[in-house]
């Protein structure tokens, strides 16, 4: 029977396609870190900027996890491909701050504050969503279960900040651009994450030499999702509710965070 877990299974069970999600995931979250950390240098609200560098601390931690579970296997991360590059496929399509906005050393305004943390509300919950996918896929495997539950409870914290700072910039009198911001990114992201699912399911059908029919299958799930989130599905993106967890990133990260890495 064709599922998800059974497809996580596939992946994992193949070090070729095991190499290529890991080192997707570990390009994504590293790319996360060093872009949280040029909006934390950038931002001039000191309650706001320690808790973005947080962030910028979680992601990298992520990528440092997916990093070493390669390297339990012995293998090397490969280059991830132009198609499958979620983060600099999301920028061309006008999600978020560029990069080259990033690079420069102008503090940012409120509304690309605001733009920011719209991006990351989306993208953390469709973070969010992949790593319980995730847990349930390998909540018993001895080599992944610790490090999926570490870095889903990490993005769920992560969702839950840009709740609570994006509904408190709604208070301020942001309402009408954070709602403009959150629409842009959903509809953005959403097409990026159909075009990677693609590009990904693709390369993983090469690797494990699925039948016509297997690839048949999870393309067209990849697109029930796509045409589900472009009806229904973008509102779970943009809608806020003040987070049961609150400050959830108020406190600095750990020291040497590297020695909680299973």
């Amino acid at each position: 029977m064709l599922s998800t877990r059974s497809l996580f299974n596939e992946i994992y069970r193949n070090d070729q396609a095991y190499q290529l999600f890991c080192s997707i995931a570990a390009g994504g979250e590293d790319q996360g870190g060093w872009e949280n950390e040029r909006i934390a240098a950038l931002t001039s609200d000191p309650v706001l900027a320690p808790k973005i560098a947080r962030h910028g601390a979680d992601e990298r931690k992520h990528g440092r996890i997916f990093t070493q579970l390669l390297n339990k296997r012995g293998l090397p991360k490969v280059p991830v491909p132009d198609e499958a590059d979620y983060c600099m496929l999301l920028e061309r399509q006008g999600v978020g701050l560029s990069h080259e906005r990033l690079n420069s050393d102008v503090p940012l305004t409120d509304r690309e504050i605001i733009t920011y943390l719209a991006h990351s509300r989306v993208t953390e919950q469709r973070a969010a969503e992949q790593m319980r996918q995730l847990v349930k896929a390998y909540g018993d495997n001895p080599e992944l279960g610790r490090a999926m539950r570490m870095i889903s409870a990490d993005e769920d914290n992560h969702l839950a900040y840009c709740h609570e700072e994006l509904l408190r910039l709604v208070a301020e009198g942001h309402g009408p651009y954070v709602r403009h911001a959150l629409e842009t990114s959903a509809r953005g992201e959403i097409r990026t994450h159909r075009d990677v699912g693609l590009a990904v399911t693709a390369r993983m059908a090469r690797i494990l030499r699925w039948p016509r029919r297997q690839l048949a299958v999870v393309t067209l799930g990849v697109h029930a999702l796509y045409l589900y989130d472009r009806v229904l599905g973008w509102r779970r993106m943009v809608t806020l509710r003040m987070p049961e967890r609150r400050n959830a990133l108020g406190t600095p990260a750990p020291q040497h965070a590297e020695h909680e890495v299973p």
